[in-house]
């Protein structure tokens, strides 16, 4: 089994990547049976398909590396690297767009999103990116990936394209691609602002008391906690009285995930209480949750250049690891190399 999975490397990291993707991570690489492999990696090729910051990008990449590590993802049990350090993602991407077609790409349904109405004015790259992941898992023969419902339709498209090279340029016997399979993550929470509970958290949120960051100390947990928006209400004692509600339900989920409980379970131990009880002991159960991870993303942040060898003691591996894939590609289209 070969699980293959990555992320754009957003700089600023709060308590909703934690709980909505980091924490899944670490758990598959915990829960690997002997033999198995987890490569990780942080999407940084894709992030240049819209506009952004070179200054930034590099930031945000140690940022999402120090996250991780920090968050228990162990560099030497699983494969941790940036796209850029292993260029056959981007080759094997050229190499796949002789397959993949216009039409399969242009009914994906985040290049509508991203895109909006003005389409002839987006890069090529956005349009194109579901093929780069497309190459991303199929470099390394992966078995498995992890998806959310926002990924499904890119996992398709990336067994599409790889039945379609197999059948126009490999033997049955031999194919050069993988097909990998869906894995279908624990349910993750999910998050919302602390100053809207109908809006996702996010780093773009103007305003810092709308989310919690894994750097906050332990006051500035428990400060957010504290003003974070709720209603005059007391707490249900059954999830259906948490409908039309959003800030009690967010504070409740965020509560459930942090003890791998449930809103139900969360309600029948605080179900008529009021938020000057339920709110202290929210923040209490949050800063003891990321005081090691705070702790540990701020010592590694200083050391750069232990991140930059940690990235590229992975690429290293990664590159070894997709050889074989990408000779076989060339191979397969005909293709000399020197």
């Amino acid at each position: 089994m070969r699980v293959v999975s990555g992320i754009q490397p957003t700089g600023n990291l709060h308590l909703g990547n934690y709980l909505g993707a980091i924490r899944n991570w670490v758990r598959m690489q915990d829960e690997m049976a002997e033999g198995s492999q987890c490569l990780f990696f942080l999407a940084d090729l894709h992030a240049i398909s819209q506009p952004h910051n070179p200054a930034e990008l590099r930031k945000g990449t140690l940022e999402m590396a120090a996250a991780l590590v920090a968050c228990g993802i162990d560099p030497q049990r699983s494969v941790l690297f940036n796209q850029a350090q292993v260029p056959a993602h981007a080759e094997l991407q050229w190499l796949l767009s002789g397959t993949a077609r216009m039409g399969w790409l242009n009914r994906m349904t985040q290049w509508k999103d991203k895109a909006g109405k003005n389409r002839e004015g987006q890069s090529v790259a956005l349009f194109s990116y579901p093929v780069l992941q497309a190459a991303d898992v199929l470099l390394y023969q992966a078995t498995h990936v992890p998806v959310g419902e926002d990924q499904k339709q890119h996992l398709e498209l990336a067994r599409d394209i790889a039945q379609k090279f197999n059948n126009d340029f490999a033997s049955e016997d031999a194919p050069v691609f993988t097909l990998p399979e869906p894995i279908v993550p624990p349910q993750a929470a999910r998050i919302m602002s602390l100053r809207d509970g109908t809006a996702k958290m996010s780093k773009s949120d103007p305003s810092d008391m709308s989310r919690i960051n894994l750097v906050d100390d332990a006051d500035e947990v428990m400060k957010k906690v504290k003003k974070a928006k709720t209603d005059p209400e007391p707490l249900p004692s059954e999830e259906a009285g948490l409908e039309g509600r959003p800030e009690a339900l967010n504070l409740v989920t965020i509560y459930a995930a942090l003890t791998d409980g449930t809103v139900e379970g969360v309600l029948r131990d605080f179900g008529g209480e009021g938020f000057g009880k339920f709110k202290p002991a929210l923040g209490e159960l949050l800063v003891e949750t990321l005081r090691p991870i705070s702790a540990r993303f701020t010592e590694l942040l200083t050391d750069h250049e232990a991140l930059d060898a940690i990235l590229a003691r992975g690429a290293s591996h990664a590159r070894e690891i997709g050889r074989p894939t990408l000779d076989a590609a060339y191979e397969a289209l005909g293709l000399v190399r020197g």
